[in-house]
C-alpha cells in the first residue's frame, strides 16, 4: 500500500510540476536524460529582479535539457508557503536521483530545506542564504552584497565624499542582504574592507563618530513607489535639500528617487536646492530603466543635473551559475561551498559592456 501511494504521488508530481498551488509555473523537463532530474525553485516570473531570475533559470534549464545528461525544470512560487509545499512534495515523492536548486523566498524555508537534507537530496541555495542551514548546501551562490556596499562607498569617495558628510541610505528589507550591503558601505569607509582590491586612503577614513552621519531609511521592501514616497517625505523638510549622497540598495529604489525628482511631490524650491548641490546617486542590480539613463536614452534633463549616477552589478542571471554548480557537482567536480560572484560599478562609460534586465 505504501509503495502504491508513493508511486501515485510521484506520478502526480510529474503531472503537476511539483506542488498543488495554482500560483506556480512549471517549465516541463525534456525527456530522455539518463542522469539526475534537477528541480529549480524560484520566485514567480512577473517583473523586476526576482521575476527575471525565473527567466534566466528557464534559459539554463533548456541548455541542461539539450545536453541529454540531466533533466531540469523550473518551478515558480508566488509565496514562501507555496515554495515550502513544493519542497515537501519533492521529498514526499520518494524519488531517487533528484537534486534541487532553490532561491528561498525567506527564512521560513529553513525547515523544508532540512527535509531535503534528511532525505539525502542535494541542493544548491541561491541569493537568499539561510544561515541556519547554509553548511548543508552543496554550494551557496550569491552576489557580493558587502561588495555592493563597498562599491557605492568607493564611488562616493571618488566623487568627493569626505568624512562626516551626511549620507542617506535607502535600504532594501530586513534580511541579511540588506545587513551585508549596509556593512560593506560602512566598512569600506572605515578602512576595514577593500573594493576592487583597494582600500580607502588613510586621510579619507571615517571614524565611528563620522558614521553617525549616515542615515538609514529602514526597509523599503525593494519597492520603487515606497522609496518615491519616502524621498518626497524627506524633502518635505527643506533643510534636507543639502544631502548630496544617496546610496540606494537596488536600482528600483534609485528609480523611486529619480521619479520623485521628476514628479510634483516635492516643493520646486526644495528640488532646485537639492539639484544645485549636484547629488550623487547609486543603485545596484542591472535594471534596464536605469541602464537606459546611463546609455543616454532617457531622463537626460535630470541626469545632466546630477553629480553622478551608477549601478552596481547584481544580476539575476547568477541563477545560471547556481544551476551550473549543481550540474558540476553531479558530474563529480569540486565546487566552492560559498560561491560569491564579484560585483562591478556600471556607469555611462562602460554600460555597453553589461546586460540589463526588465
Amino acid at each position: 500500500m505504501k509503495k502504491f501511494l508513493a508511486l501515485a504521488l510521484s506520478a502526480a508530481l510529474l503531472l503537476s510540476g511539483c506542488g498543488s498551488s495554482a500560483s506556480q509555473n512549471t517549465e516541463t523537463a525534456a525527456e530522455g536524460g539518463s542522469g539526475a532530474h534537477i528541480y529549480v525553485l524560484t520566485a514567480a516570473e512577473d517583473h523586476g529582479w526576482t521575476g527575471s531570475v525565473a527567466t534566466f533559470a528557464k534559459e539554463k534549464a533548456e541548455e541542461v535539457n539539450a545536453t541529454g545528461t540531466y533533466t531540469a525544470e523550473v518551478i515558480t512560487a508566488a509565496s514562501s508557503a507555496d515554495q515550502i509545499t513544493q519542497i515537501e512534495d519533492i521529498v514526499a515523492s520518494g524519488k531517487d536521483n533528484i537534486a534541487v536548486v532553490v532561491q528561498p523566498q525567506d527564512d521560513t524555508l529553513e525547515s523544508a530545506i532540512r527535509q531535503l537534507v534528511s532525505a539525502g537530496i542535494p541542493y544548491v541555495a541561491f541569493d537568499r542564504i539561510i544561515e541556519g542551514v547554509a553548511d548543508t548546501a552543496v554550494t551557496n551562490v550569491k552576489g557580493d552584497n558587502t561588495g555592493i556596499g563597498a562599491a557605492a562607498a568607493a564611488y562616493f569617495v571618488s566623487q568627493g565624499l569626505t568624512p562626516g558628510e551626511t549620507v542617506y541610505v535607502y535600504q532594501g528589507d530586513t534580511s541579511s542582504v540588506t545587513t551585508q550591503r549596509d556593512e560593506g558601505f560602512t566598512q569600506y569607509l572605515t578602512g576595514e574592507l577593500a573594493y576592487n582590491g583597494a582600500y580607502i586612503a588613510e586621510e579619507s577614513k571615517w571614524t565611528e563618530a563620522d558614521l553617525e552621519n549616515i542615515i538609514f531609511s529602514g526597509a523599503m521592501n525593494w519597492s520603487r513607489s515606497t522609496t518615491k514616497t519616502s524621498f518626497e517625505s524627506l524633502m518635505s523638510d527643506s533643510t534636507n535639500a543639502g544631502i548630496r549622497w544617496i546610496y540606494t540598495e537596488d536600482d528600483e529604489l534609485a528609480m523611486g528617487v529619480l521619479e520623485a525628482l521628476e514628479g510634483g511631490g516635492i516643493d520646486e524650491a526644495t528640488k532646485e536646492a537639492f539639484l544645485a548641490n549636484k547629488p550623487v546617486i547609486t543603485g545596484c542590480g542591472g535594471l534596464d530603466e536605469l541602464y537606459e539613463i546611463l546609455r543616454g536614452n532617457t531622463h537626460q534633463e535630470l541626469y545632466s543635473q546630477l553629480g553622478g549616477l551608477i549601478s552596481v552589478t547584481y544580476s539575476p542571471s547568477m541563477i545560471q551559475t547556481a544551476i551550473q554548480d549543481m550540474v558540476d557537482s553531479l558530474d563529480g567536480k569540486e565546487v566552492e561551498h560559498d560561491h560569491v560572484i564579484a560585483c562591478e560599478i556600471v556607469s555611462a562609460e562602460n554600460v555597453a559592456d553589461f546586460e540589463s534586465f526588465s
